[in-house]
């Protein structure tokens, strides 16, 4: 009997999940490009294999949006958007804290889950996952062909050869491939899947996952390279990595039982609990520019007025972007939100919304870093002050933002124009400056 399928609202989208086991703590299973939860319990090594980490621990499965079960979208899906898919059906569960368990390009989002949420994150597992699509997956050379090989062949099992070429000359392992490629997704979502993976960059976010992470890969993977496991192993503080021998990609072919176990090993025998005091957030300043010549001009209780209806804008377009205030200052904010394209959707909101209703110009500044929260909710670190320095470079009615914002909101509809680089003081290396197009 197939576990009951039901759906978490993550913004307009609902996302499918199946709740399997009843073990002493959550593990979050975040597939691959595709997926499909009923299918998945039709071939038996997978059914195993899911079967084996339900019992022990309460298995939380989902088809990502735009494939499986899950709804279709019109546009291509952000790795923001894909992370707060995790969010949505943890919170459809009542699981506070989970274990991740990342697959491929479910690595990715399961790191920056991690890296943002580490309150919510038990543990981490990476199986064949990789921080930079283009240097371990597929070169710009090799991505056209691929892209033509899916607009010709999918539906036929063809691909089978790129993720387990131990199976491609197998004919019912090719039509096995065949139908879960079908109802994984049609061919035009997996194009544009396909685009946004080719934007997948969180090499930067590494470094700062602060919980207890296991990385597994097969060291003839053909799919990612080793060197992408090794990366990350050598990336991600205190990481334990394990090689095995194999070339295919797939994790439900080869040697399933071997990883079964790594799995099992590492979760139950690692309970660290981790203090969410240092957080991966995106930290957003705003500032209204010549605020001291527009009070002069204005008055006091004009001025005092005018502000108020300003300050009344930010917290609306914060609140709406599910942001946090951290505190005003004076006249501009410090906000943080759990994701780069909230916070630079609302800082475009708020300058055209402060020109347009209040004539004032308002600037602001954008980066995504490692941040320390205070006893007193106030927050400190390198990337506030990076922050901080970015939005004191924008001119008025300009929003700037750091390389990293721009890598992490890759596939969004945002347009970024670049600003050069710039040397901020107190950091070692510059900092590539992007300006929100338009602005």
């Amino acid at each position: 009997m197939l576990p009951e399928t039901r759906y978490a609202r993550s913004g307009e989208v609902r996302i499918a999940y199946q709740v399997v086991g009843t073990g002493p703590f959550d593990l979050v299973f975040v597939p691959g490009f595709i997926s499909n939860l009923d299918l998945a319990w039709e071939e038996p090594i997978r059914a195993q294999f899911l079967a084996r980490l339900a019992s022990f621990s309460r298995l939380i499965l989902f088809d990502k949006r735009g494939t499986g079960l899950s709804d279709r979208v019109g546009s291509i899906p952000t790795l923001e958007e894909r992370m707060d898919d995790v969010r949505a059906v943890m919170d459809a569960v009542g699981s506070q804290r989970a274990a991740l368990f990342g697959i491929s390009e479910g690595g990715a989002m399961s790191m920056l889950f991690a890296a943002t949420h580490p309150e919510r994150t038990q543990a981490l597992v990476l199986y064949g996952a990789y921080g930079h699509f283009p240097t371990w997956v597929l070169p710009p050379d090799k991505f056209t062909a691929f892209i033509e090989v899916i607009e010709r062949s999918w539906g036929t099992g063809e691909t089978l050869r790129f993720f387990a070429p131990s199976m491609a000359l197998d004919e019912r392992s090719r039509q096995g491939w065949a139908r879960f490629e079908r109802l994984g997704a049609s061919p035009s979502a997996v194009i544009a899947l396909m685009r946004m993976n080719n934007e997948i960059d969180v090499r930067h976010v590494a470094p700062l996952i602060r919980v207890p992470t296991l990385i597994v890969h097969r060291v003839g993977d053909t799919r990612v390279n080793v060197e992408a496991g090794r990366f990350l192993a050598a990336s991600i503080p205190g990481a334990k990595y394990v090689e095995l021998p194999g070339a295919d990609h797939l994790l439900w072919v080869g040697d399933t039982d071997r990883v079964a176990d790594e799995v099992e090993e590492f979760l139950t025998g690692s309970r660290a609990q981790i203090e969410p005091d240092r957080v991966l957030a995106t930290v957003l300043f705003t500032d209204i520019v010549d605020s001291t010549r527009r009070a002069s001009e204005l008055g006091d209780r004009c001025w005092r007025a005018r502000l108020d209806q300003h300050d009344e804008i930010v917290r609306r377009e914060i609140g709406h972007l599910r942001g946090r205030e951290i505190k005003t200052l004076g006249d501009g904010f410090l906000a943080t939100f759990d994701g780069p394209g909230r916070a630079v959707r609302c800082a475009m909101s708020v300058v055209d919304k402060a020109e347009a209703l209040l004539g004032l110009k308002v600037r602001a500044g954008v980066h995504t870093g490692e941040v320390e929260v205070r006893s007193d909710g106030d927050i400190s670190g390198i990337a506030v002050h990076i922050a901080a320095r970015i939005a004191a470079l924008a001119e008025g009615g300009q929003v700037l933002v750091s390389s990293t914002v721009r890598d992490l909101a890759a596939g969004s509809s945002i347009a970024f124009a670049a600003q050069g680089v710039r040397a901020i003081k107190g950091v070692d290396d510059e900092i590539r400056i992007f300006s929100v197009a338009g602005r």
